[in-house]
């Protein structure tokens, strides 16, 4: 039986009550009247119940998906999802055309050292990331990523024990399954997806994941459409380039949406309860690397490009991450000011907003990062899921302050974290190996594995190394 994962209305109704009691609806009524009919929790980890519900169920659920959404928030006003407001409820949203940084304002924000300034704006005449530092970030990226891809979906224990049974705790290195006790393995067993591609003793290249696949994608957006490319213009090249079969979670609700006819934004709300998860933060590194010193430009980019799937917090992490990386891409700032300038672009009511500030300070805090990793977990762990934007963006927020940027130091932060682990691990990668400035700056034992060579489904891309991928970017970044 084909069990197709992420649209099952009887799985989706259990993810949207979760996602409206977050969201500041409430679903208690709606929630009584799925549990008195017998309807299931949302699968803890998987993408879909092993068995089909009745017809009833599947309609029931259909039905109460359309009446949550009916249902109106009191963290509205806060969280708004159309750019203009966003802007309206950013007080220090980047300067742009003039080229001017803004003054600092002392006591702006949380976590910093010293006063937290505005946003760098960017120069009229922009100096583009050299091409060695495109690659080091493309080469970040793809590190992070294999560095978490075969602990994904694992409980914290459980990454903690693997590691510790081969030596590897703190994180150093790659995992491996070599010398780890077989009742420990059957306990948390490697990701069944990526265990064969991504331990220390098999990684050849960098396989395929949807953390490289999405920017590779908004890439080729980049090159058909130009930075004045609109939403319409990423799903065009989603259908014209993406297997359905590789697009998960908020970006597989919004695909079929799309081919039910349903233009963005829409598709991104129509029964998505997913619409705040990671899915549009692992998109928008690209937006960063080709507006370098113009962080507002970028989370403009990462906006168009979120919103076909993704509405609220899911879609600020996306503007986060972008603006965290236009920052670090000129070379003249350290990931403190990098954040910072990413909150800059948030606004500051909202949720994700406060889990970023409080985990950089919780960073700050704490020398100990399991302590910072723990505090996290007790808040988020019980409330979300493992794959939502708020916690994972607050812990790579978390990893890249107590690791002051450093590249091995950020990312085994960030995958020792759990959660998402290959999505937290590649931005964050991405991130400090742009800060180091050069792949030579990266330790060989990461990206000799690597051997520049990436595998994908997306366009004609499989194969493609990442100086490659970095000299494309370059000529996206230098176009008016």
């Amino acid at each position: 039986m084909l069990r197709l994962t992420w649209v099952q209305p009887e799985d989706l109704i259990g993810h949207e009550l979760r996602q409206a009691a977050q969201d500041g609806r409430e679903p208690s009524a709606v929630a009584a009247r799925w549990r008195a009919a017998g309807g299931p929790e949302a699968p803890l980890t998987a993408g879909a119940s092993p068995h089909p519900a009745s017809p009833y169920l599947r309609l029931l659920a259909t039905d109460l998906l359309d009446e949550l959404a009916d249902l109106p928030s009191t963290l509205s006003d806060d969280e708004p999802t159309d750019l203009p407001r966003i802007k309206s409820l950013c007080p220090h949203w980047p300067a742009t055309a003039d080229g001017n940084a803004p003054p600092t304002e002392p006591g702006a924000g949380e976590g910093g050292r010293g006063g937290t300034p505005r946003a760098p704006g960017r120069a009229p005449s922009p100096r583009a990331a050299h091409p060695t530092a495109l690659e080091a970030a493309w080469l970040g990226r793809a590190v992070g990523c294999l560095l978490g891809k075969p602990v994904e979906k694992l409980p914290l224990t459980g990454i903690r024990h693997l590691a510790q049974a081969t030596g590897n705790w703190p994180l150093t290195t790659y995992f491996t399954a070599r010398g780890v006790p077989g009742d420990l393995l059957a306990r948390y067993p490697w990701n069944r997806r990526s265990a064969a591609t991504s331990l220390a003793e098999n990684i050849d290249g960098m396989p395929e994941d949807d953390d490289l696949d999405h920017p590779l994608l908004a890439l080729l957006v980049l090159q058909r459409h130009g930075r004045a490319f609109t939403s319409t213009d990423v799903a065009r090249v989603w259908l014209d380039e993406l297997p359905a079969g590789r697009a998960f979670t908020a970006e597989r609700v919004a695909y079929r949406n799309l081919l039910s006819g349903l233009e963005p934004p829409l598709t991104a709300r129509h029964h998505n309860p997913f619409r705040e998860w990671i899915g549009a933060l692992i998109r928008a590194d690209v937006h960063g690397w080709t507006n370098p010193g113009d962080p507002a430009a970028a989370a403009e980019q990462a906006h168009r490009d979120a919103t076909l799937t993704h509405t609220a917090n899911g879609v600020y992490a996306a503007m986060f991450t972008a603006a965290v990386i236009a920052t670090a891409a000129t070379g003249d700032h350290d990931v403190h000011t990098c954040l910072r300038t990413g909150l800059t672009v948030v606004p500051p009511r909202s949720r994700l907003a406060l889990a970023v500030r409080r985990a950089v300070r919780l960073a700050h805090e704490h020398t100990d990062f399991d302590t910072v990793v723990d505090v996290l977990h007790d808040t988020y762990a019980a409330t979300h899921h493992w794959v939502h934007a708020v916690p994972n963006t607050a812990l790579i927020a978390a990893a890249l302050t107590h690791a002051d940027g450093d590249f091995t130091g950020s990312i085994c932060r960030a995958v020792s974290g759990g959660w998402d682990t290959d999505s937290n691990g590649a931005t964050a990668g991405s991130v400090a190996a742009l800060l180091a400035g050069s792949p030579r700056a990266l330790p060989e034992r990461w990206t000799a594995p690597l051997k520049n060579r990436l595998a994908t489904s997306v366009g004609g891309f499989h194969g493609t190394g990442f100086d490659t991928l970095a000299r494309l970017t370059h000529l996206e970044a230098t176009r008016p």
